[in-house]
């Protein structure tokens, strides 16, 4: 990809609600003029599932950095590869994916009951929009479920009914913070919920997250970072932190991390050579997996 190219994902298709839900009330209704944080992440990985409004955001992004676009992207392969591993060589058999975007191609249960088809996964998503589109794509398995919960309240979300059901409070759990907590204002903030998380977990469970970046190289890499975080503030969609690297380390204190630790995410386990050398943009999006002791 080149500077300014142009990124234009497929259009919008309105999700299928169940007849039988009850009404949505008018603070959870789409609207279509307003971007989405969930729909926008949908747009960079190319999905339908996305409004103009949302489109726009990414095609702004898109154009100051490309590259930043196909990290994005490069997660979901990421996140694949973490899947493998918990459940092949961790033998994980529950998984708790909370803040989880829009569906999409080879999602977390997909991946995990690849390799173990006993494998439980709880979604946990507060969006309307994904809450539609995963009801419909859950509905024929039965080992994978959503919870409609904030996954900034751990204590509330530990307690809703669908996590207390299908969650063994005394197996070890993969808890997956994909693209959460940058949403989260103040570093102080993120780090309790994420040590809050941790101390609901049993002995053995895993965290897995991924977090923005800021370089801090007084360079290319910050002023993206700042540009990032700067679009995000005037289209209302909430808070955006590019964090430095020691404070998204600290997010995993205590633990035991999985070899190569935090980093860029295509130096995580990949599946082959790789081809391409790394871009300013592969430092903007750090991940880790460890075990608590």
């Amino acid at each position: 990809m080149t500077s300014g190219a142009s990124y234009d994902p497929p259009g919008f298709d309105p999700p299928a609600f169940d007849p039988d839900d009850p009404p949505m009330p008018p603070s959870r209704r789409i609207d279509p003029s307003k971007p989405n944080l969930a729909r926008v992440y949908d747009g960079f990985l190319g999905g339908k599932d996305n409004y103009a409004a949302d489109r726009a955001i990414v095609r702004e992004i898109h154009a100051a950095t490309p590259e930043l676009t196909r990290v994005v992207q490069e997660e979901r392969a990421w996140l694949g590869r973490v899947t493998r591993f918990l459940v092949k060589s961790a033998h994980i058999e529950q998984i708790l994916h909370v803040g989880a975007g829009m569906p999409t191609i080879d999602n977390t249960h997909e991946a995990a009951q690849r390799f173990n088809s006993d494998t439980r996964v709880i979604y946990v998503a507060d969006d309307p929009v994904v809450q539609a589109h995963g009801r419909a794509i859950l509905a024929e398995n039965d080992l994978t479920h959503l919870a409609d919960a904030d996954y900034s309240r751990p204590d509330e979300l530990f307690g809703h009914e669908t996590v207390k059901k299908f969650l063994d409070p005394d197996e070890p759990v993969a808890l997956i913070h994909s693209r959460t907590m940058h949403h989260v204002a103040g570093s102080e903030r993120a780090h309790e919920i994420v040590q809050r998380y941790l101390e609901l977990l049993p002995s053995g469970s895993y965290l897995v997250l991924t977090h923005f970046c800021d370089p801090e190289d007084d360079g290319q890499g910050t002023q993206l970072a700042r540009l990032v975080e700067g679009i995000f503030s005037r289209s209302g969609l909430g808070p955006v932190a590019f964090r430095p690297r020691e404070e998204i380390a600290a997010f995993f204190d205590g633990l035991e991390l999985v070899e190569p630790g935090v980093s860029r995410l295509r130096d995580w386990w990949p599946d082959g050579p790789l081809m391409a050398s790394a871009t300013v943009e592969d430092e903007m999006i750090l991940g880790g997996v460890a075990c608590k002791p």
